[in-house]
């Protein structure tokens, strides 16, 4: 039997007491995020090598618990409302995707992925396409590394920004959806900005993630990938499945209950993001594929904004 030393031990019972304390309604998402980054830089992450797959879960459940918080018509009016800026800008950025980063010699496994994290919904569609341009481990660490350190930073910088121009709940919450990488952080920096804003971006958001698998099958075309199979987002069914039921069968005060649990299953989530982001991934990513992913979420977050701000 493995005997765990003094730091061990220390490391993972503050580890799992700031998990709990991420658990409190009144803690924000942002601070989640922090709260984790700041553990794995000062004592590494004691549970590192399995968590990625509880992360996907549990963002997977409260995004069907956030589901029953909300009624049909007001998904269907979010969806409508986000649905021709999402074809606008995913086939931009994929297109822009590929010319910068011909221009910039990035290696094309790469900045594909860059693109497609950048254009659909950040980890879940690098993941999703991954087995189909079957790119290097390494690629595939970089790309994520990139989109997980600019969705913490989207994570603050969107709120403050949508609060200095003035956003209302429905501006914010459909620019969260469109110009931040992460189902994660789209959550949590629109919940930070009410409720309004939180229904809004979160149902855009699903409703972009489901261009994962159009997406897919233009890449196997791309790529000329016959054997790949497309890993579809599933869990978006249960989440329209919750609506519905919110809607038709309403369960009173328990909707509000499940709908706050979820969000505290969200800042959970944050904080397992925050205590994966080690300084030796941060200083891994080179200067060009950094340089192209930030001048491509610069692209979509300022021109969804315009878009957005001119809608009638």
């Amino acid at each position: 039997m493995k005997k765990f030393t003094l730091h061990e031990r220390l490391g993972k019972i503050i580890f799992i007491l700031l998990a709990m304390v991420c658990l409190i309604p009144f803690i924000s998402s942002p601070i989640a995020l922090l709260l984790g980054f700041i553990l794995a830089l000062f004592m590494g992450n004691p549970f590192e090598k399995n968590l990625h797959q509880y992360i996907h879960l549990l963002l997977q459940i409260s995004i069907v618990g956030l589901g029953f918080g909300l009624k049909l018509n007001e998904a269907l009016e979010a969806g409508k409302s986000g649905f021709i800026l999402t074809i606008i800008s995913i086939s931009t950025v994929m297109i822009l995707g590929y010319i910068v980063g011909k221009s910039l010699k990035i290696e094309r496994p790469l900045s594909f992925l860059i693109s497609v994290g950048t254009a659909i919904c950040g980890g879940s569609a690098i993941a999703a396409t991954s087995p189909i341009i079957k790119p290097q481990p390494k690629q595939i660490s970089l790309a994520l590394a990139i989109v997980f350190t600019l969705n913490s930073i989207a994570l603050f910088l969107y709120p403050a920004v949508g609060h200095m121009l003035h956003l209302n709940q429905e501006q914010f919450g459909l620019w969260c959806a469109v110009g931040i990488h992460d189902t994660s952080s789209v959550v949590g920096a629109a919940s930070k900005y009410g409720n309004e804003a939180l229904k809004i971006a979160t149902t855009v958001k699903l409703a972009r993630a489901l261009w994962i698998i159009p997406v897919s099958l233009m890449t196997m075309l791309i790529f000329k990938s016959k054997d790949s199979k497309i890993k579809i987002p599933w869990f978006i069914g249960y989440f329209i499945l919750a609506i519905l039921l919110n809607t038709y069968f309403p369960i009173g005060q328990l909707s509000s209950v499940i709908t706050v649990i979820a969000k505290s299953g969200l800042n959970l989530t944050l904080f397992l993001i925050g205590s994966t982001l080690s300084i030796q991934a941060l200083k891994s990513i080179g200067m060009k594929p950094l340089a192209f992913a930030v001048f491509l979420w610069i692209f979509i977050s300022v021109g969804s904004l315009l878009f957005i701000l001119n809608m009638n």
